[in-house]
């Protein structure tokens, strides 16, 4: 059970540096007309990109290992919280970083504002934007939820205490840069936010998954 736990640490740990240098390296092929500044990621994988298939591979990669990470390694770490650790798990799971990579190939937008003649409502035309503008705001939002959460189960949990007022904090940040982002949008600042927001959670999850794939605390044989 411990070798398992400590295995989707890791791999939990190598999809959020995926998930980041993926983004990163994929804008170098845009073309002229998309601006990191101001375009999104999910721009960067909508039907009319170039190499799209590129990032909805590796997102959807990194979204499953996530959710591993989440199951099999977050949540036996914190069962001592009980069904606390449980929820925090599971919505984790289900967040921006989880299901929400996870459901990449279903989420690819018509097109790209970067695109001649592609507007807001051009990208979410087909069913891939409309999914993708409502996994992104729910995903965001159980992100923030999981982090409140599980900073609750980690003070439940023996050798966890210190970390539950960091795991507040991440989410505290996390909803700075949101604010922060939608303030920025209006103004062409939209793609630096997000891709701020995108490299904090990412951050925080990763730092997660070294601390239990460092310092394993003893674990149930339960699933």
């Amino acid at each position: 059970m411990a070798n398992r736990v400590r295995t989707w640490a890791w791999a939990g740990f190598a999809a959020q540096v995926v998930f980041v240098v993926s983004w990163l390296v994929a804008a170098a092929w845009q073309g002229d007309g998309y601006r990191v500044l101001a375009h999104t990621i999910s721009d960067m994988y909508a039907v009319t990109a170039p190499r799209g298939l590129f990032l909805v591979v590796v997102l959807t990669l990194c979204g499953l290992a996530t959710v591993g990470f989440a199951l099999l390694s977050v949540r036996p770490v914190l069962r001592p919280a009980g069904r606390t650790a449980t929820i925090g798990a599971v919505l984790l799971a289900l967040s921006i970083y989880g299901l929400g990579d996870l459901l990449s190939p279903f989420e690819r937008e018509a097109c790209r504002l970067a695109d001649p003649g592609c507007t807001g409502a051009a990208q979410s035309a087909n069913a891939g934007g409309v999914l993708d503008a409502a996994l992104s705001t729910t995903g965001i939002l159980l992100f923030v939820a999981a982090a409140f959460v599980l900073a609750a189960a980690m003070r439940r949990t023996p050798g966890w205490r210190g970390w539950s007022r960091w795991a507040r904090w991440v989410g505290v940040g996390f909803v700075v840069l949101l604010v922060l982002f939608v303030v920025a949008d209006p103004a062409g600042l939209g793609g630096l936010l997000e891709r701020l927001l995108a490299a904090f959670g990412a951050a925080a999850i990763g730092a997660l998954a070294v601390r239990i794939a460092r310092e394993p605390v003893a674990v149930d044989d339960r699933i």
